[in-house]
């Protein structure tokens, strides 16, 4: 947790955005730590609450756009190419990759603000958002609502416990936040060891 407390202590929201992004790709930095960390900032005084929340959706936007403009460029036959071959370290597979792509088709546009506030979808959901040829600006709309939903509400989580004081942070975000990076990078190891092509 500290290396990520001192990032946006020393880079304020361009750490914030920085790490967010970086969130896209590589799921032991979970935003469920970062956003609460950073409302805990704007708590003290580091930066503007309003510039924590849009600074972490700007970042989270940037890794999905990202996602979202490869997969919709190389067509489905090419990303499940790359996922054969790449997919590992996104602890992605063929078959996740169809999955998510039929039940995006299925479900419609408004499924990506959705997914945007569940762990573990909020980045691959603009991948089946891509290959479904969703249009640049509902893709865009909702994913911006539903990431601004959800960060706003861990930077808000984090603003209140900061307001608390400095023992509660240290009693109960210090452990949690710990204990959510250490399962996310338990997860990821374990994911990496038995992932297999489908």
């Amino acid at each position: 947790m500290s290396f990520i407390a001192d990032m946006i202590g020393k880079g304020g929201v361009l750490g914030v955005a920085g790490l967010t992004f970086i969130e896209t790709f590589f799921p032991p930095i979970p935003s469920e730590v970062v956003m609460p960390l950073a409302g805990v900032a704007a708590a003290q005084g580091k930066l503007p609450i309003w510039a924590a929340v849009l600074a972490g959706v700007v970042g989270s936007m940037g890794g999905n756009v990202v996602f979202y403009a490869l997969a919709r460029r190389l067509g489905v036959e090419r990303v499940e190419a790359w996922v054969d071959r790449h997919g590992r370290w996104l602890t992605l597979d063929r078959a996740t990759a169809e999955r998510a792509r039929h039940w995006f088709e299925r479900g419609g546009p408004w499924l990506v603000g959705i997914g945007r506030c569940v762990p573990g979808i909020r980045s691959v959901i603009s991948i089946p958002a891509g290959l479904a040829g969703m249009a640049w600006a509902p893709f865009l709309l909702w994913s911006t609502l539903g990431t601004s939903v959800w960060v706003s509400a861990l930077t808000l989580a984090g603003y209140q416990l900061g307001q608390a004081g400095l023992p509660v942070i240290e009693r109960w975000l210090g452990p949690v936040s710990n204990g959510l990076i250490g399962v996310a990078a338990t997860f990821y190891v374990y994911r990496l060891a038995t992932w297999r092509k489908s």
